[in-house]
């Protein structure tokens, strides 16, 4: 058996990321809500894709803030943030940049490359079904390997990388639905839906009064890096694992742990990326509440942005008004849970 001998000032630096972490969460939301009043589950939720390096998806009706916040968790972590509006004429090179002819005599003149919008620390893709397969490809390489290819030369992108997708639910017409393989790239699919009347009041009071307070910075680009490394270190238990594989197995139709009404409603499960999104995730939210271990709450609490995306319910589930979501708590009540210690 191999022992990982553990120094005294690794133990030290990782004591220092957790407290800073802790003593940091409560003035995060603060700085946050100077711009964003309410939504604070999908924030929460950001926050635990941002410290596990993922990507996500984000599902919503127009004028929910959506723009407001990813430029605000910007600010807070001092990152570079660029938004791209995709549209049907949208190009490849537009997103990954382009080569240009540069200098002022023909001795000197050569290619240049102008690196694009995706070579930043935060993204957005604003309404990303829009676009054409091939310019959705382009995001692709960027997201999986954090590098693009242009030319057959490869630049590599800003640490972190961080891809905020949203796709508008009304209006499908003329809209190129993302592939299976693109989707599983995305770590979480988050659902943003309409405020309360008491937070809708405070955000019209506030928008139509003075400007709000600047967000102050509290992180750098360097201190997620850190964050990344910290959370790939938290331990969870062997049935914890256990569990968040045999969930996302179960989501698969005609195989031999099936439930019945995986075989009725459902064409297509979730795969390996699923359970590797389940596990880093509740690593992080398990940090974000002051802990060093998993625990199932972190696992249950996070199956719906998981498995939302991942999962294809077929024509019968929804004749019968069966969503993704009927279906992954179906699998909660129905897959055996672990005995925690």
């Amino acid at each position: 058996m191999n022992l990982k001998l553990i120094s005294t000032d690794e133990c030290n630096e990782e004591e220092r990321i957790f407290e800073m972490l802790q003593n940091s969460r409560q003035q995060i939301d603060a700085e946050i809500s100077k711009a964003v009043i309410g939504q604070k589950e999908i924030i929460d939720q950001l926050l635990i894709a941002l410290f596990s390096g993922g990507h996500c998806l984000i599902t919503g009706a127009p004028g929910l803030a959506k723009t407001l916040l990813v430029n605000s968790l910007a600010q807070v972590f001092k990152l570079k943030s660029q938004r791209i509006q995709f549209t049907p004429d949208l190009m490849p090179a537009d997103i990954t940049g382009t080569e240009i002819l540069a200098g002022n005599s023909e001795e000197s003149r050569a290619l240049k490359f102008i690196k694009g919008p995706v070579f930043t620390n935060i993204l957005l893709a604003d309404e990303i079904n829009r676009t054409p397969p091939k310019t959705q490809a382009a995001l692709l390489e960027a997201m999986q390997e954090k590098q693009v290819t242009v030319t057959g030369i490869k630049y590599e992108l800003d640490h972190p990388f961080f891809v905020l997708a949203t796709q508008n639910p009304i209006e499908m017409e003329g809209t190129y639905p993302l592939p299976e393989a693109q989707l599983d790239r995305f770590m979480f699919n988050l659902f943003i839906d309409y405020l309360s009347e008491e937070d809708e009041v405070a955000v019209v009071t506030q928008t139509t009064a003075r400007d709000s307070e600047p967000i102050v910075p509290l992180f750098t680009g360097n201190d997620i890096q850190q964050f990344h490394k910290f959370v790939r270190d938290v331990p969870v238990a062997e049935e914890l694992v256990r569990y968040a594989v045999q969930i996302c197995a179960a989501s698969r139709p005609h195989q031999e742990t099936t439930p019945d009404f995986i075989n009725e409603w459902v064409n297509w499960g979730a795969g390996l990326r699923a359970a590797q999104s389940l596990i880093l995730g509740a690593k992080a939210r398990a940090v974000l509440r002051g802990r060093v271990h998993v625990i199932l709450e972190d696992l249950q609490s996070l199956l719906t942005p998981v498995l939302r995306h991942r999962i294809l319910i077929n024509y019968r589930a929804e004749a019968e008004g069966i969503t993704v979501e009927h279906v992954v708590q179906k699998l909660i009540e129905t897959i055996k849970r672990p005995v925690e210690a």
